[in-house]
């Protein structure tokens, strides 16, 4: 284990980081009773750490519960020990082993002394520190890295709010940041890159390996270890000698090689390089402190390197000609990979599979092992998934010869780096009846959820095989860490498998040995122990489904493998649109041609039906029991109700408190806890209980209640005896139920949460996925939810529209990958291109060209060219016909939405992992020409967005890319090839969740909702704590980690570590999912609300700003869930006095919410209320007179006269129509200026609860219920009239005009 990842904070470029900060991540371990106390534990204390050079000591804070590596791993990373690498530590004159713990060190107390020595150098430790001081001072250049893509792992969160010169745009006095936002503009795409950045100062011209190095046999056993040479910024080259003892300037040159030291007063020797340099280099210190204070101009997260997660490539990028991806020569770099693993590059080849198994085996009873052992999975995965994606892309590009090279492409396997890779197509001919390739390339997508769901469940000695799926230009390929055995040769009469199916489903084998462990592995899972029969007819039990196979390991071990069938089948799918396959070449029905039958259930959709049983049987047992059974009945049916309320928003309440959850936007942060069932249970037994004195006898015994669902039904099985078939069909009977329960009840409710705003409003296709995944609604579904949301209501219809954007998505994906798989690699971009144009640039160019360089086709005999004939008409007819195979929905005339081209575009680029040059790309024949005229011949700014050079002669105004390529007039098209710059994988993995850390976070959030603030709020810390160090700061997890905390906190009124969270989460989600998903816009405006109460309300509106418009980018304009979000940002403007404008943005929420819920809505009441009030103090007397008359017509026939909010509007109204007659005086008196600072009370609507709720759109559905349960406003009517009428002593707090109604329906 080397870092120890558990705080960004501390970082080679960190001014004073404190070691504080570590220590406390590990705090945790050692406290297995409950936590901190506020003190400081005995656990933690200062020690001096004696060095052999400047400043000779320092102090340092230290955690018993660490492992020496951690306090080795901080010396490195301060900046006044940053030279040492190679050292070990003593007290009191012994020497410390680096892999014990702290606390394991005889003596150490308080204030000991540690002394750092100094180690010779090995070759390696050489190796390495010469890496490190590359990094350290900035030498390392710019990597072109295969997996990586362009600027993976970017944030934009310094940058936000910045000009294209990187200043701070100016505003003036008057201007909001807000000033110049367009409702209704297309998104633009510079928002998502950065400024230009100032080049980081340059410390040295370069340092790489020298041409004498490896030093030769008899100067090795001298102790030479590497040679190097290196050019100062003073133009010097030094040879240098890196030896056991340290780095010297040796007196070789370019062409004599004397590798010894040279003579005083040259003679230059250091332990450490980056010491020597400085000897060598006059200008070196100072320029190295600048280096070190312009990277700690940044945010530490935003320029650290992920090692726990692959970050997210941005789909669109740079010009390969601008200044943010500059390409510089640096020898080193080819370097490197020598430098990392050597010359016999043995050290980075790694045994997958024994270590993945050996870290399942770990001990798991103390917290501190629990910790250990998680952090050291997290980051075992994060490298096997790194690892497996390379080797992936190097298959896929034809890099590793097959072990197989005289079998069809399909069916060649592949090892390399340890990992064993196959195509996920159908090569051998196992899915021949479930639907060939298709069905391959569904069953291995299934499989890595399989195992990421037994991954997840932990069961003591049941193994699996690391597994990723890697989708890389067409191509799908799995990769997995090699089972031993699984290749082993095995004798006559012995099976390949030692549990499940062998050899299709003619052999049936059932090791007694894996029946507790499936056994285990079923009932969490809730699959049914069920008999099946194998080509004699012989009957075996088994615990799982046929399909999946338990393998006994040479190593002893019992691995599961092929979990692709954990669910049963949706019955009702597959009878309904498959059939099986007749003869050869015979051509199915139109109507039942589904591509392949592995259409299962979805493990969430088992879990709800699941739920549903056990209601159903709680509800039996009370009716079974005679003492007030009526009652208990009555209370069930209403408890019933409310209850499938709750459990449709299970998973939402399992995230985030029901406080948050009032911001159902954050639908896309919830996550999936395996507490469902516990709740299910709590429920029933709270329904059960009655009143409290009856609770004894009402009480439901569960025990006696089991569900499970048998996954081989309708698959080909064969009952023999009655009784079998009896049990078969009730098993039959039982699925048929479940897949009913899907379309009858949970796809209809879904829709209707989605009408009714109760469900936050999905902004593109990854969040609309993810959504109907928790409800365990499959994809497949979309056109069933296209059907059911074709009304008239406009929520729906922004539904269906979004539905039929990701259908086309889909459907343009699944055949673009069928054309791109077997292009070769430097056609890729062409044939990218080529689609996209058929796709979105019809308008543009009807007739498309595919900019191929037919000067090497032909060396490519036996590549598909196909796609070079493709038309927009073509495509169109391809694209309609996968969506109606597929989602079986006929798209008929409807096809892309015209203005929302842009989002199609990300969506796509997205699915294929394509990354494309950031420009305003031309959609529309008007568009294209004004970006022709726009075109003039001076030279583009090296920023990336000359989106002035058009592209037409886009190669006349920049260099050209290719020499093979030179100054061309190319066809007026939409998409160039040039303008795909790179294609990256897409990845499915099956790292399992911390549990650790998801127990501490669930604690401390029941915690506060028992009102146990402080125990709470140390639980909560403790998660963070857990999260970091288990995963590193920088992964998707920890965002989700960050977001929920930074609501927490900011509810238990720690407004400060809100704030705190709610940046880091902004970095992290930027750098891991995306500079534009939907969590990371959520977590924009979440950062814009704590902001703001925190008193930045400019930096508030700059951060709503930018989610607004990367909202543009990923939705389009008028988002439903945006009500909200413009009506905060109209509020924040009253804050800062800007009253004119804010009631335009008043008007801009009152808009969409018309449009959306209606003219005579509770919503549009609620805002016409408040677009009244603004309009009152901008001076608008009739207008604010007219809004407030609506509101009060729409709440009195809505909600009756007697309603407090009538009322409340009622005397709005009068007063108002009274003071616009006094006009006059009013504008006099206001000229004067008399207007106090507004001050934002503890009840003002900007709680974080409110961060983006659809204006509770829940609003319009609750209405009838809603009697007043909070006024309207809570403030004096008269107070707001004396202001506008100018009486300054008594200047309302005008920002409580809105705690109201949407509050109302909050709370409700």
């Amino acid at each position: 284990m080397s870092a120890s990842n558990n705080d960004a904070s501390k970082s080679e470029v960190a001014q004073t980081p404190s070691k504080e900060q570590a220590a406390k991540g590990q705090k945790e371990a050692v406290e297995e009773d409950g936590g901190v106390n506020g003190e400081q534990p005995d656990s933690i204390f200062q020690v001096t750490i004696k060095l052999p050079h400047e400043p000779f000591e320092m102090p340092m804070t230290i955690s018993t519960a660490e492992q020496v590596q951690d306090l080795r791993q901080s010396i490195i990373e301060l900046p006044h020990t940053f030279q040492y690498s190679c050292f070990h530590l003593e007290h009191e004159g012994q020497r410390i082993n680096d892999y014990v713990e702290l606390s394991d060190v005889a003596g150490l107390k308080a204030d000991s002394t540690l002394t750092l020595i100094e180690d010779p150098y090995t070759e390696k430790e050489a190796r390495l520190h010469v890496i490190r001081v590359r990094e350290l001072i900035g030498a390392a250049g710019d990597r072109t890295d295969a997996l990586h893509g362009i600027m993976a792992g970017l944030s934009l969160h310094d940058t936000v709010g910045l000009d294209q010169a990187g200043k701070p745009k100016e505003d003036g006095s008057e201007q909001s940041p807000l000033a110049d936002y367009d409702f209704k503009a297309s998104g633009a795409v510079e928002n998502l890159l950065p400024p230009p950045h100032e080049a980081a100062p340059k410390t040295i011209k370069s340092i790489a390996v020298s041409p004498w190095n490896p030093p030769p046999y008899h100067l090795r056993s001298k102790g030479h270890l590497i040679y190097l040479v290196v050019t100062t910024n003073e133009n010097e080259q030094h040879h240098v000698t890196g030896h056991v003892s340290g780095f010297y300037v040796n007196k070789s040159s370019n062409a004599s090689f004397d590798p010894f030291p040279r003579q005083a007063p040259k003679a230059k020797q250091a332990h450490s390089l980056l010491t020597l340099l400085e000897e060598l280099s006059p200008s070196f210190r100072s320029s190295f402190q600048e280096l070190l204070e312009h990277n700690a101009k940044k945010e530490l997260l935003t320029i650290f390197q992920l090692s726990n997660a692959i970050p997210a490539n941005p789909w669109l990028v740079p010009a390969p000609t601008s200044s943010l991806t500059p390409h510089q020569p640096d020898l080193a770099r080819t370097q490197e990979s020598y430098l990392i693993s050597g010359v016999e590059n043995t050290e980075t080849l790694r045994d997958w599979n024994e270590e993945f198994q050996s870290t399942r085996e770990m001990p798991k009873e103390a917290v501190h092992d629990r910790v250990f052992r998680e952090r050291l999975t997290s980051k075992l995965f994060a490298d096997y998934n790194d690892a497996a994606t390379r080797g992936a892309m190097l298959v896929a590009r034809g890099e590793i010869a097959p072990l197989n090279p005289t079998e069809a492409k399909d069916a060649q396997i592949f090892v390399y780096n340890n990992i064993f890779y196959s195509f996920g197509a159908d090569g051998v001919g196992t899915f021949g009846a479930e639907g060939g390739d298709e069905a391959a390339r569904v069953a291995v997508g299934k499989d890595v959820i399989g195992v990421r769901a037994v991954n997840n469940l932990d069961i003591p000695n049941l193994f699996t095989s690391g597994t990723v799926v890697v989708d890389y230009q067409g191509k799908r390929i799995v990769g997995q860490s090699i089972v031993p055995g699984i290749f082993k040769q095995r004798d006559p009469g012995e099976h390949q498998i030692d549990y499940g199916a062998v050899e299709g489903k003619e052999i049936v084998a059932d090791d007694k040995s894996f029946v507790p462990l499936f056994e285990q592995l079923s009932k969490a899972l809730r699959v049914k122990r069920h008999p099946v029969w194998d080509k004699d007819n012989a009957r075996h039990e088994l615990e799982g489904s046929v399909e999946t196979k338990g393998l006994i390991g040479t190593d002893g071990r019992r691995y599961a493998l092929d979990l692709y069938r954990l669910t049963p089948l949706d019955v009702a799918w597959t009878e309904a649109y498959w059939t099986e396959p007749g003869k050869e070449g015979e051509p199915k029905p139109k109507n039942k041609d589904y591509p392949h039958r592995m259409a299962t259930l979805r493990p969430e959709l088992v879990e709800s039906y699941g739920r549903l049983k056990l209601r159903e049987y709680v509800k039996n047992e009370l009716a079974k029991k005679p003492k007030k059974g009526e009652t208990v009945a009555e209370k069930e049916e209403k408890e019933e109700e409310t209850s499938s309320e709750e459990e449709s928003d299970e998973s939402e309440e399992d995230s985030d408190d029901s406080e948050e959850e009032a911001d159902a936007e954050k639908k896309a942060k919830t996550k999936k806890l395996s507490k469902a069932e516990k709740k299910a249970v709590k429920k029933a037994t709270k329904e059960s209980k009655g009143n409290a004195e009856d609770s004894e006898q009402d009480r439901v015994d569960i025990s006696g209640f089991s569900f499970a669902l048998n996954p081989d039904v309708f698959s080909g099985q064969n009952p023999q005896s009655d009784e079998d078939k009896k049990e078969w069909a009730q098993d039959e009977a039982e699925v048929r139920a479940a897949c009913e329960h899907l379309s009858a009840e949970v796809i209809p409710r879904l829709v209707q949460e989605l009408k009714e705003g109760e469900a936050g409003f999905p902004m593109d296709g990854q969040s609309l996925g993810n959504l109907l995944h928790k409800r365990g609604v499959n994809i497949r579904y979309l056109g069933k939810i296209a059907e059911l949301a074709d009304t008239p209501d406009q929520r729906l219809q922004a539904l269906k529209r979004l539905v039929f954007q990701e259908m086309i998505a889909r459907g343009f994906k699944h055949f673009a990958n069928s054309k791109l798989r077997n292009v070769p690699a430097p056609f890729a971009a062409a044939a990218a291109a080529h689609l996209l144009n058929c796709l979105l640039g019809a308008d543009v160019s009807a007739k498309p060209v595919a900019e191929c360089d037919n000067s090497f086709k032909a060396m490519y005999p036996e590549a598909d060219f196909s796609f070079e004939k493709l038309t927009p008409e073509t495509l169109k007819k391809e694209v309609i016909a996968q969506v109606a195979l597929r989602y079986r929905y006929d798209l008929g005339e409807s096809w892309i939405e015209p203005g929302k081209e842009l989002q199609l575009l990300r969506e796509v680029s997205l699915k294929l992992g394509l990354q494309l040059e950031s420009k305003q790309y031309a959609f529309t024949k008007e568009a294209f020409a004004n970006i022709a005229a726009a075109e003039k011949p001076a030279t583009p700014q090296a920023n990336g967005h000359s989106t002035a050079s058009s592209k037409k002669k886009k190669n006349k105004t920049t260099p050209p890319v290719r020499t093979a390529s030179p100054t061309v007039n190319l066809p007026p098209q939409t998409f160039h090839a040039d303008d795909v710059l790179n294609i990256v994988p897409v990845i499915k993995e099956a790292s399992p969740k911390s549990l650790l850390a998801e127990e501490a976070l669930e604690a401390g959030r029941m915690s506060v909702a028992q009102d146990q603030k402080e125990l709470g709020q140390e639980l909560l810390l403790e998660s963070l704590q857990l999260h970091e160090q288990i995963y590193g700061v920088l992964h998707p997890e920890v965002a989700k980690a960050y977001h929920t905390l930074s609501n927490l906190l900011y509810n238990l009124e720690d407004k400060v570590s809100a704030l705190e969270l709610a940046h880091k989460a902004v970095i992290v989600s930027e750098r891991t999912l995306g500079l534009d998903h939907a969590d990371t816009v959520l977590a924009y405006l979440n950062l814009g609300l704590f902001e703001h109460a925190s008193g930045n309300t400019k930096a508030a509106l700059i951060y709503v700003r930018h989610a607004l418009e990367l909202w543009k980018i990923i939705y389009g304009a008028d988002h439903p869930d945006s009500i909200t979000t413009l009506n905060n940002a109209a509020v924040m403007l009253q804050g800062m006095k800007q009253y004119h404008e804010s009631r335009v943005w008043f008007e801009a929420s009152l808009a969409i919410c018309e449009d959306v819920s209606g003219k005579s809505s509770i919503n549009t009441a609620t805002l016409l209320f408040q677009t009244a009030q603004a309009l009152a103090l901008d001076k608008d007397m009739r207008g604010a007179v007219n809004r407030m008359r609506e509101s009060y017509n729409i709440f009195k026939e809505v909600l009756g006269a007697e309603d407090r909010n009538t009322k409340e509007a009622e005397s709005w109204l009068e007063q108002l129509t009274q003071s616009a007659v006094s006009q006059a005086k009013q504008l006099n008196d206001i000229a004067k200026g008399r207007i106090r600072r507004v001050q934002l009370t503890g009840r003002n609507p900007l709680r974080p609860a409110a961060a983006t709720p659809s204006v509770s759109d829940a609003a319009a559905a609750a209405g009838s219920q809603r009697s007043g349960s909070s006024r309207i406003d809570q403030r004096k009517i008269e107070d707001l009239l004396k202001y506008i009428e100018g009486d300054s002593q008594k200047t309302p707090t005008k920002k409580r005009t809105q705690a109201n109604p949407r509050k109302r329906t909050q709370q409700k």
